[in-house]
């Protein structure tokens, strides 16, 4: 709300700013063209009747001057006089023309009942006293209201002739009624506030999305930062415990592998539990141990497709005793950027889980799709297994969140960090009852 009153604020003060500036100046050449204009035609005037005189259209003018020379002199000299006054007299919009002497006194206007009246201002005044011109603006003021173009207005000129030796012989006065120039400046006005308004909804808008986007970036910071926190105190206490339990583990692994020589058969299958057991917790311990570890291993162009013929080899066993059919229609692929290792724990970690979805049977999908545009590859593993519900789903990628009996719950967030670490991403796609898809998008290795 303050950041849209000071807005606002700029905004009107700018337009009010300019509409005034706009006002001035056109009034201001008005004027400058106004007096162009009867400086012309005095001119024009003077040289068309081709005087020999060395006398100004002032002197001509001038009341009181006696005009010696011939009769055609005299006529000519009144031709040139009568002509003039007629030429300013129909200027264009042009309201009323007074003529004043070096008295003050008007000695001809358009407005006979002026003629003969002494008139004492300023403007005149400084006119008669600088012998340049000047503007004097009546009705509507300048400035009257700032927020609207004028309706009617009124612009008088005070136009001096001199008498060629720097002393002002004629003063002209002339009002007039501008109309055309009343209509610019109504049309400049529109635009001038339309543009202001359209720049004040441009930079507040402008302003809402880069705080929005500022305050989606730090949210989405602090988030982060929770969630690095939380990632370091469980990695600091996954490390203690895992290192805490390796130790008495491989002690009770080391005595049921020695105890496995009785031979009473009830005996030995405790013991086998007590191993297989053991093993479960051992590998529980070493995802502990990778998951709150920093990933190591450079960057290394694999070949996904032997890659993935290496762990299913590795899961040949349990995939069989399952009763699961493997669709993998292996071809040749490029090579992405990714390590062996890290790699290969991602395909164990995605395939494992499809896996135990389907402890019944079922289908594990494996394709290879390649964007060439991109440089982008798609290894995509389905199951046909019991799926995840959307609630499972946006879970997945949560530390220690696990559905499965005796999990840690560390696996896909495992995924996600490799994904992550060489530019990568995961995608996951599930439906209950119908199974579940993920998506690994790896970059092509360069020269592939």
């Amino acid at each position: 709300m303050v950041s849209f009153v000071v807005i606002t604020a700029v905004v009107v003060s700018l337009a009010i700013v300019s509409t005034r500036f706009l006002l001035i100046e056109s009034v201001r050449r008005e004027g400058l063209l106004t007096v162009q204009a009867v400086r012309s035609i005095a001119e024009m005037e003077r040289r068309h009747a081709d005087m020999s005189l060395d006398m100004t259209m002032g002197m001509l003018l001038e009341p009181g001057r006696e005009l010696s020379g011939s009769e055609l002199l005299r006529r000519t000299i009144a031709k040139v006089r009568s002509e003039f006054l007629d030429h300013i007299a129909h200027l264009p919009e042009v309201l009323l023309v007074n003529l004043y002497g070096a008295d003050r006194v008007i000695f001809w206007s358009t407005n006979p009942r002026l003629i003969g009246r002494r008139v004492d201002n300023a403007d005149l005044e400084e006119a008669f006293s600088s012998g340049d011109a000047v503007a004097a603006t009546t009705g509507e003021h300048l400035g009257e209201n700032v927020f609207s173009p004028p309706g009617e207005l009124y612009v008088g000129h005070y136009i001096p002739l001199g008498d060629g030796a720097g002393r002002v012989a004629t003063m002209v006065e002339i009002y007039k009624e501008p109309v055309d120039l009343i209509a610019r400046i109504q049309r400049s006005y529109l635009l001038c506030w339309l543009a202001a308004v359209l720049g004040g909804v441009l930079i507040y808008l402008g302003l809402f999305w880069m705080v929005w986007r500022l305050s989606g970036l730090l949210a989405a910071q602090q988030k982060q930062l929770i969630a690095n926190e939380t990632a370091v105190a469980l990695g600091e206490m996954s490390t203690a415990v895992a290192h805490s339990l390796r130790n008495p583990l491989a002690a009770i692994r080391s005595s049921a592998e020695l105890a496995l020589d009785v031979d009473a058969p009830p005996i030995r299958k405790n013991i086998e539990d007590i191993i297989g057991q053991v093993d479960r917790l051992s590998k529980c311990v070493s995802e502990l141990l990778i998951s709150s570890r920093p990933l190591c291993g450079d960057r290394e162009a694999v070949d996904p497709v032997a890659a993935v013929d290496d762990v299913l080899h590795a899961f040949d066993q349990q995939i069989r005793a399952a009763g699961i059919r493997v669709d993998w229609p292996a071809q040749p692929a490029p090579a992405v950027i990714s390590h062996r290792v890290l790699f290969a724990q991602v395909l164990n970690s995605v395939i494992s889980n499809a896996i135990e979805a389907m402890p019944r049977g079922g289908t594990l999908r494996i394709r290879i799709a390649v964007d060439v545009r991109e440089r982008r590859l798609r290894l995509a593993v389905g199951d046909s297994g019991k799926g995840m519900t959307r609630e499972q789903m946006a879970m997945a990628f949560k530390a220690f969140y696990t559905t499965k009996r005796g999990g840690l719950g560390v696996g896909l967030v495992l995924v996600k960090r490799i994904m992550e670490r060489f530019g990568g991403s995961i995608r996951l796609d599930s439906r209950e009852r119908e199974g579940t898809d993920v998506c690994l998008v790896f970059r092509i290795a360069e020269g592939d």
